[in-house]
């Protein structure tokens, strides 16, 4: 815990401190580049779909909710064990490392496998969940019937990733997320549209692409970090060392990181019900804007990860001083830089005609939706950062998980579904309802930076 010595430090006093930032920026950018680049990946699915029709396009971002909603829970697994490792990573303790990793790894894998098994099983009424448009069904139905092998694999890559990252080792996952780019476009190219010898599998194409790109980006994972000898490497038995205490401890604070993740992903998801039932063009002029919106955002889910692994290296060094200061300069600066970034969502939404094959009814809802992505863009950067950059790192994850979600279980959702089916608003309305949770956050989340209470040190005991 905090020791009540340490100095107030001010959040509104707070300087640029030009070490520290070089310091956020050299994890920071190749998580951006990363996440960037991860970003494409589903950019070209969605471009490349887009080009089939409206009912593809509907039906891919429906079936990719599935994945999304497995990838919230591994971001809570992974983050939870990233607090555990950041931590470790500042007192150099590997093996401490390396057994959080292993209990993070089999969490996953069965999360994984159980996400597979509804893809393959049950999908058309996964997609039915969020659409009742029979086309829409179909074709999501079969982009997840082959897509869903590929979960299991994802899984891994992704806890395996975040603890690299939690390490510094931030450069490997960048590259694998690259090769995966490369071979996902180019298999993308083949598979949807039958170029060559190869059959116009359509949306089956698109998910044949991510299944290829997955299995390379694992593989690239894995095998370079052993050939580097990285902290991430441990042998079986080293993964496996993990006890019942720490089972314990990573429970006590990942699960409400865990839960944090699944009830804020499934409040998307919810969020893309209600637009699928407004409407086909409502839930196609929603992926579009998500899509664009994902090319600027990762820099802030960038700098939030960096945030996380700066403050919890400070922490399990006992550096508090530095950990405060640290999370009061992130929180005053990345909502300036998101002013500045959100700028680019202007010349991108003079784009979509361009980039979709849609009616222009869509276009001109997805460019509005855009327009007040914006004005929200500051409280957004300055909550990523609260959330996973200050408060996990700290160990704060209870404080974390009601922040997050419960503005957006009591007052988005509800907010969202009233205007979609009681009011029948235009999309560009419903999505202002859908994002009005972000002020609320803010307000909490500004609250407990200020109070201190966030910082603790979870590693003392292991």
């Amino acid at each position: 815990m905090i020791q009540h010595s340490t100095p107030n430090i001010k959040f509104t006093n707070t300087k640029p401190d030009f070490k520290l930032f070089v310091n956020l920026f050299a994890i920071a950018v190749p998580i951006i580049l990363q996440n960037l680049t991860q970003s494409f990946i589903n950019m070209l699915d969605t471009i490349m779909v887009g080009r089939l029709g409206e009912i593809e396009i509907a039906a891919v971002g429906l079936g990719n909710q599935i994945y999304f909603m497995m990838t919230m829970i591994l971001f809570g697994i992974a983050s939870g064990g990233a607090i555990f490792i950041a931590q470790f990573w500042g007192k150099k303790d590997i093996a401490g490392i390396r057994k959080t990793l292993g209990f993070s790894l089999t969490v996953a894998a069965a999360i994984g496998i159980l996400f597979m098994l509804g893809a393959l099983f049950i999908p058309e009424t996964l997609i039915s969940l969020y659409s009742s448009d029979q086309a829409v069904i179909h074709y999501g139905g079969a982009y997840l019937r082959a897509v869903g092998i590929s979960y299991p694999i994802t899984a891994v890559s992704f806890v395996y990733a975040q603890a690299l990252r939690s390490t510094e080792k931030v450069r490997l996952p960048m590259m694998a997320t690259v090769a995966s780019l490369i071979a996902n476009g180019i298999l993308n190219y083949l598979f949807i549209f039958g170029i060559g010898p190869f059959p116009a599998l359509g949306v089956v194409g698109a998910a044949v692409g991510t299944v290829v790109a997955r299995i390379i980006e694992l593989l690239i994972l894995i095998t370079e970090s052993y050939r580097r000898k990285y902290p991430a490497a441990g042998s079986i038995s080293e993964l496996m060392s993990f006890n019942g205490y720490l089972i314990r401890r990573y429970i006590i604070i990942a699960a409400p990181v865990i839960i944090n993740e699944t009830l804020w992903g499934g409040g998307v998801t919810t969020q893309n019900s209600i637009f699928a039932h407004a409407g086909t063009d409502a839930i196609a002029a929603f992926n579009i804007t998500n899509t664009i919106s994902q090319l600027t955002w990762v820099f802030f889910i960038g700098c939030g990860n960096a945030a996380a692994i700066v403050i919890g290296k400070r922490i399990g060094e006992h550096n508090n001083t530095a950990a405060l200061k640290s999370a009061n300069t992130f929180a005053l600066y990345m909502p300036l830089f998101a002013c500045l970034l959100a700028l680019l969502l202007l010349p991108l939404s003079r784009l979509l005609p361009v980039l979709f094959k849609v009616s222009p009814y869509i276009i001109m809802q997805a460019t509005a939706m855009l327009y007040v992505l914006m004005a929200t863009y500051p409280f957004k950067a300055f909550n990523m950062c609260m959330v996973v950059g200050v408060c996990r790192s700290g160990g704060d994850t209870v404080f974390a998980a009601f922040c997050d979600v419960a503005a957006m279980w009591l007052v988005a959702i509800p907010l969202g579904a009233f205007a979609a089916f009681h009011l029948h608003a235009v999309p560009w309305i419903i999505y202002c309802c859908v994002l009005c949770d972000e002020f609320i956050k803010a307000g909490f989340g500004y609250w407990r930076l200020r109070s201190r209470k966030w910082l603790h040190n979870v590693t003392d005991s292991l």
